[in-house]
């Protein structure tokens, strides 16, 4: 298959821009990459995706890759057709395709990074599942890869040998911030012990923003073979609070809803739920329309397609862009390049 829009931006847009870059997606859901591509200003690059009777698949660039600055967006989420292994093995293929074919430079471009949260070992004979995906990303001769928002950003940056550009989503959330809350108390929550440092940047960023008093809580969780328990431990005076409940990802709902629940137990006068990644598992849609949250801010690196029209959640959500983020982040790093 050839994305005959992709063919269309590519035409158009040849008649000026800065061509030492390529930007290619392959993404069934392109609403994301089209947004990035208007804020570089540089169209979209044709490829083909030719599928095969027994599944496999062939991707090759329509256009020469040689001695260009390659860009490929893909978010390594599970999607209606792809799993998240499929979605990194058409991933992987391309860009050593590109490498094959010449291009001085490729960078993975992933806004959400499958296997990021298996980064330890936590049971007998556990994988260490990033270190693994970082091996093949680096097998391929990935130059730099750019990610938001990962489960554990010193693990990441840890596993992986080729450059990384790790993108805080709370740069996303801050302008939407004095938006969504008054003047009254502040406060920014971890929902459990492992996001305190992501918790604490946001806060410190917000206090600068906002020139005024930021608080800080983190709520008790623990977790094993998958079921989550607390006890509604909230450490840091929240009452009175509007309570940002910050996290990495939300999956089935349950981490936020009890922690908003504790929060709102603790005196919190309302609690807006914050997440880089909607992955929206199983029940969420209606996990999430709890009384307890207020409402639910997510970027745009999944698409919330797993909510079903008729989830609760739904009148909660708003979805904001990362693309901006993205686009600074690749400008700055193609600008050094060029130098």
């Amino acid at each position: 298959m050839i994305s005959t829009t992709c063919g269309r931006l590519w035409r158009a847009g040849t008649r000026g821009g800065n061509w030492a870059m390529l930007l290619f997606s392959l993404d069934s859901d392109a609403t994301f990459a089209h947004a990035l591509a208007a804020a570089l200003a540089v169209p979209l690059a044709p490829h083909e995706d030719r599928s095969f009777e027994d599944g496999e698949h062939k991707l090759r660039p329509l256009v020469d890759p040689r001695g260009r600055d390659a860009y490929v967006i893909h978010s390594l989420h599970g999607g209606p057709a792809d799993s998240p292994h499929d979605k990194l093995c058409h991933l992987l293929l391309f860009m050593a395709t590109l490498r094959e074919h010449g291009a001085a430079r490729v960078t993975a471009v992933v806004p959400y990074l499958a296997y990021a949260r298996k980064d330890r070992q936590t049971k007998p004979f556990d994988p260490v599942t990033l270190r693994y995906v970082a091996q093949l990303f680096e097998a391929v001769g990935t130059a730099q890869l750019i990610v938001l928002e990962a489960h554990n950003v010193a693990a990441f940056q840890n596993a992986f040998r080729c450059t990384t550009v790790h993108l805080e989503a709370h740069r996303v959330f801050d302008a939407l911030v004095p938006k969504l809350v008054g003047e009254g108390p502040l406060a920014v929550a971890s929902p459990d012990p492992g996001g305190v440092k992501r918790a604490q940047l946001w806060r410190e960023s917000l206090e600068h923003a906002l020139q005024r008093h930021v608080g800080f809580a983190m709520v008790d969780k623990r977790r094993s073979a998958g079921v989550v328990s607390s006890d509604n431990l909230v450490a840091g005076d929240v009452n009175g609070n509007t309570v940002l409940l910050l996290d990495d990802l939300v999956a089935s709902g349950e981490t936020m809803r009890r922690a908003a629940v504790a929060l709102r137990l603790a005196g919190a006068r309302e609690v807006l739920a914050f997440a880089a990644h909607g992955l929206f598992t199983g029940q969420a849609g209606e996990v999430l329309g709890d009384d307890s949250i207020a409402s639910i801010i997510v970027t745009d690196s999944v698409p919330a397609f797993r909510l079903p029209a008729t989830a609760t959640a739904l009148g909660k959500l708003l979805v904001a862009s990362a693309a901006p983020l993205f686009a600074r982040a690749i400008s700055t790093t193609h600008a050094a390049w060029q130098r």
